[in-house]
């Protein structure tokens, strides 16, 4: 008997709520605003506002200023000194410590016991209801699910409170009965040494029936070819027949795609983009043929987009979801249920539907190359490197790039260090094709390159096998949700990483 079957039965009904986003996006999220502002309108943020009296958005984007962490981080340091009610009504005692990829400082995110509930979980269920529309013969409940997460420590200051990664939080916080289909054990899922992790999670789940994986693809990547040299095995398939699904996020799975179809041959294995973050969860892929992802609009999130272009402005115009345009950059603007008024995340998407709202992520709106007025972003970048690779046969583990300002030669370029997990044939063609696909998608970066008169061919320097990862180790940033700043517009981070490829 599959169990599933009769389980998502359930999950059926959810996916009906769903499928509303496609005529009602703009009304429930009038709603969704209505409630938060109701929510926080007695917490001192909400006094300072005068949230009682705001009616509908115009108000609202009138009243109150967009925020970047610098302006909330005074109400997060209260918050982790015990304070109450200061952006939002209920107890907060969870933090989710940012992956901070542009500098050594972390960012301390408030998570609420309202917003686990009405975006994290309901996102984890989401997926779910929306996975079972595009697998309607899965056996997902027959086998255990392996959920990769970070670690917790306790805020010195709360003696309830912890801080960390938002996925131990997730896994810290979880219904008891869903400890039943998922492995690994919580005591293992919350180690905080990464490499002594990895052989935990590797010995505890090895015998076992896993039939679905989440995590980040980079970190996820690590524990399957652990598995499989432990094993003695080839494919994981060998080692979990009934492997059908990985719910992936956090970084881009494009460079890694190829990877999984060498580890994973099983034709029924399928690959389901999630976008769930420390601010929130926002999207959910529900079509396998189309990389976009649903933008989940019922949640304690109220969003807002601003234009790329504007984003330096210093009272940029933001924009609701039914005022978006497709095709067009925005920068992410959102209200939570975590006591997040119009905070701008970061990340860069593009609307590539709006019936229902569907979108990709393009980037971040701080991991760039803008040096020489080139206007590169990850979207770009993605699209070079993947073309790169099937042309030249390679593979790649993990890279960054930036700028040279000026050599000695007076030449500015940008500069790519790159760790393969399989060299090109030819590291000089596989720049080329590189620069020239670069130059077809991003017209600024095209005229920038003209005749090589602002810009130099881009230059590729390979890295050595675990670079990065020990040059996030040495930054205290091995596993779980921390990532490798993939474009900069400073040579702060690659000139550290050169300096350990050459050691």
């Amino acid at each position: 008997m599959n169990i599933t079957k009769i389980l998502s039965k359930a999950f059926e009904i959810r996916a009906r709520e769903i499928d509303l986003y496609a005529t009602q996006a703009g009304d429930i999220q009038e709603r969704v605003l209505t409630k938060l502002l109701k929510k926080a309108e007695n917490t001192e943020w909400g006094r300072k506002y005068e949230y009682k009296s705001i009616r509908n958005y115009d108000q609202y984007r009138e009243r109150v200023p967009v925020q970047t962490y610098d302006e909330v981080k005074p109400y997060v340091e209260r918050l982790l000194a015990g304070e109450k009610n200061l952006i939002w009504p209920s107890d907060i005692n969870w933090f989710a410590k940012s992956s901070g990829t542009t500098n050594d400082k972390s960012k301390f995110l408030p998570v609420s016991k309202e917003a686990l509930n009405d975006i994290h979980y309901k996102g984890g269920v989401d997926a779910v209801s929306l996975y079972f529309r595009i697998n309607p013969d899965s056996r997902f409940f027959s086998g255990k699910g392996l959920i990769l997460g970070g670690s917790l420590s306790p805020n010195l200051n709360s003696k309830h409170g912890f801080v960390g990664d938002l996925s131990a939080i997730l896994i810290k916080n979880i219904n008891p009965a869903v400890n039943f289909i998922r492995v690994p054990s919580k005591e293992i899922a919350l180690m905080s040494e990464w490499e002594s992790k990895i052989e935990a999670i590797v010995n505890s789940t090895l015998k076992r029936d896993v039939t679905n994986l989440s995590g980040v693809p980079s970190w996820m990547l690590v524990v399957i070819k652990r598995i499989l040299q432990k094993s003695g095995k080839q494919t994981l398939e060998e080692v979990w027949p009934n492997l059908e699904v990985f719910f992936h996020g956090g970084v881009s799975f494009t460079p890694y795609r190829e990877q999984y179809k060498q580890l994973i041959h099983s034709p029924k294995m399928h690959y389901v983009e999630t976008y769930n973050a420390s601010e929130g969860y926002f999207g959910t892929q529900n079509d396998l043929s189309d990389p976009s992802m649903l933008m989940m609009v019922d949640y304690g999130i109220f969003y807002e987009f601003i234009p790329l272009e504007e984003i330096e402005n210093e009272h940029p115009r933001a924009y609701s979801i039914t005022e978006v345009e497709l095709n067009k950059n925005y920068a992410m603007v959102i209200s939570t249920s975590c006591g997040l008024w119009r905070y701008l995340i970061g990340d860069t998407v593009k609307f590539t539907s709006k019936n229902p709202y569907k979108f990709v992520i393009t980037g971040r709106t701080k991991h760039f190359i803008n040096a020489f007025g080139e206007e590169l972003i990850i979207d770009n970048a993605e699209k070079g490197l993947s073309r790169a690779c099937a042309e030249t046969g390679a593979q790649i583990t993990e890279y960054s790039a930036a700028p040279v300002f000026m050599d000695a030669n007076a030449k500015c370029r940008h500069q790519w260090l790159i760790e393969f997990t399989k060299r090109p044939d030819s590291v000089e063609r596989f720049a080329k094709v590189l620069d020239d696909t670069l130059q077809e998608v991003n017209s600024d970066y095209e005229a920038k390159r003209s005749k090589n008169i602002a810009l130099q061919p881009l230059e590729v320097i390979v890295a050595r096998a675990n670079l990065f990862r020990d040059w996030l180790k040495e930054k205290g940033k091995l596993g779980g949700q921390h990532k490798v700043p993939r474009l900069s517009n400073t040579r702060d981070n690659i000139e550290e990483m050169l300096k350990l490829n050459a050691e």
